[in-house]
């Protein structure tokens, strides 16, 4: 806790000069917001309500992108190595690195939530205890998953192509983008072993809903138990030198974070619980 707290400040205060921060954090966020809120929803409350859950999925998924590019950049300058000669260890900067992520994400994430209530007059946002759980479980995990690709990764143009790789079928297939109701039933059987399509529905239903914890427990619980293994493995993946070489054992562990998304979505399969409230809540729009 003594290295942590002067880390996380100092996390906050480098991330906030981080263009790519800024642009995935802010930005991006607020500019999906409008577009859904103003152009899709066309300023229809119900329908607004609808997209805010991706809405925020977005915003919360982003993290991962600065981070993992923040650490790969710290390392080829040489400024994660002025931390090695300190007492610092590499839980310390992972942890601070999360904690700083979540405390920058969630002004977007309230501003997002007042426009909707204030701006477009969303009647009610839904259950606030559910939605708190996930945006703070979610962000925790995708910036485990940040930390990750920086951990298995070398040089900045690496980074940004693992990052284009990971980022495409998240928000493309999960629903983030486009309704869930509306994708191909194939691309919906791929969608429920990805983590971002427990996050973008569990916060629909927690929006539209008002679902209680205790009916996300599935999501909860899967993203919770990603995010403590994608930790683990992110901090035994952590490189203090850009001369220190990632192993191919190391990548095989990466990508042992997929073990319990392939787990749940064998079982979302069987059971078809994530498709059919996908489908209720796209249902329930008809007539708006």
């Amino acid at each position: 806790m003594k290295h942590f707290l002067p880390l996380t400040r100092m996390r906050i205060l480098l991330t906030l000069r981080n263009k790519m921060f800024l642009f995935f954090s802010v930005v991006m966020p607020l500019g999906f917001f409008f577009l859904y809120s103003g152009v899709f929803a066309k300023g229809i409350p119900a329908l607004v309500a609808y997209f805010l859950g991706p809405v925020i999925a977005l915003n919360v998924m982003g993290g991962f992108w600065g981070l993992s590019t923040a650490l790969v950049t710290y390392r080829e300058q040489g400024i994660l190595r002025r931390f090695h000669v300190t007492p610092v260890t590499a839980t310390d900067m992972l942890a601070s690195s999360v904690a700083a992520n979540f405390i920058l994400t969630i002004p977007t994430v309230l501003l997002e939530i007042l426009l909707a209530r204030y701006l477009f007059h969303v009647p009610h946002i839904g259950n606030l205890l559910s939605l708190a759980a996930l945006v703070t479980i979610g962000t925790i995990s995708f910036a485990a998953m940040g930390l990750i690709v920086a951990g298995v990764t070398n040089t900045m143009q690496e980074t940004q192509v693992i990052n284009q790789l990971i980022w495409l079928p998240l928000i493309f297939l999960s629903g983030a983008t486009f309704p869930f109701g509306l994708l191909p039933h194939a691309v919906q059987n791929v969608a429920l072993f990805l983590p971002a399509t427990y996050l973008v529905t569990g916060l629909q239903q927690a929006v539209v809903a008002s679902a209680p914890v205790s009916r996300l427990l599935p999501e909860v619980v899967s993203l919770g138990g990603w995010a403590v293994l994608a930790f683990f493995i992110a901090a035994n993946l952590f490189r203090w030198e850009p001369e220190e070489k990632v192993s191919r054992n190391a990548k095989l562990w990466a990508l042992a974070t997929i073990v319990p998304f392939i787990l749940l979505g064998a079982w979302e399969l069987k059971h078809g619980r994530i498709l059919m409230e996908a489908q209720s809540a796209y249902q329930s729009l008809q007539g708006h």
